[in-house]
């Protein structure tokens, strides 16, 4: 093998071994199924990291955290629902086990959803431009991304029409290619009416929203209405001002006092908890 040859095969497989080493870190990070709050810490650092630049993150804090409130409600409902087959047991508890499962199901597309953008900005971060970085992301986000952190270098703030480029490149990407498949399949397999048409038609208002501005959904399952919806958030948020949007995590109750005061410092010590004694993938360099 030529010596140029054998170089880039050597790259390649450096560049494979710390994509891999950032989807490890991503999936410690993101924890079990209800560790939603964990991945709200995660996902702030990300938009503190960025200079605000990286929106989704910040915005998926916000969901997750929603999320957390909206299933112990679903699970509330699902279980009085129940009892119309109060009569018929099996029929009872084979009901709320298909709840439970939904539920579970939405949990887990939270999780991937994290693992993906968490990966993908620590990959990028230190090897989004260099030549095969494209095998490992969409190149519509990896150019956004790029952008995102070679602004950091230059310790410039991204553009408003930058910051939606980022947000939409990334909502896209992540909507079609992880979420759309595995609602419809969450969807398809839980039968019990009318309980999954109620499921599927939530009523979101994060808590930077004005109330006005509640996001009704006619079906979760619709990639488009998603779409439509995320866009309609980011727009919003960007009217409100992305100081309010990151105080307002506080109010879902689930961040620890004084999480604002020291959420880097917060952010680390689980990081390298987590990651103490792990014998996976080579580490990335420490985050910023």
């Amino acid at each position: 093998m030529a010596g140029s040859e054998a170089s880039g095969v050597e790259a390649g497989d450096g560049l494979a071994r710390d994509y891999a080493a950032a989807r490890h870190e991503a999936e410690l990070l993101a924890g079990g199924t209800g560790d939603l709050a964990q991945r709200a810490l995660a996902y702030h650092h990300l938009f503190r990291h960025s200079g605000g630049g990286h929106a989704f993150p910040l915005l998926a804090a916000h969901g997750a955290l929603w999320a957390r409130g909206y299933f112990a409600w679903g699970g509330r409902a699902g279980a009085a629902l129940s009892l119309a087959a109060l009569h018929r047991p099996d029929l009872r508890r084979a009901r709320r086990a298909g709840l439970a499962g939904f539920a579970e199901a939405f949990r887990e597309i939270n999780r991937r959803v994290f693992v993906e953008v968490y990966a993908g900005y620590r990959f990028t971060l230190a090897h989004g431009e260099r030549a095969g970085a494209e095998a490992h992301l969409d190149p519509g986000l990896l150019d956004a991304l790029n952008r995102c952190h070679r602004a950091g270098r230059r310790m410039r703030s991204l553009s408003p029409g930058e910051r939606a480029h980022l947000f939409e490149a990334c909502f896209r990407w992540e909507q079609r290619a992880v979420v759309a498949p595995a609602v419809a399949a969450a969807a398809a397999g839980f039968a019990w009416e009318p309980v999954r048409s109620l499921a599927l038609r939530p009523s979101i208002r994060f808590a930077y929203m004005p109330r006005r501005e509640t996001l009704h959904f006619a079906d979760f399952a619709d990639t488009d209405e998603r779409i439509e919806k995320g866009l309609r958030a980011f727009a919003i948020a960007e009217a409100v001002g992305w100081g309010t949007v990151e105080a307002r995590l506080s109010r879902y109750g689930a961040l620890p006092a004084g999480f604002f005061a020291a959420a880097g410092t917060a952010f680390h010590a689980t990081r390298a908890r987590l990651l103490a004694g792990e014998p996976g993938p080579q580490r990335l360099p420490q985050p910023a």
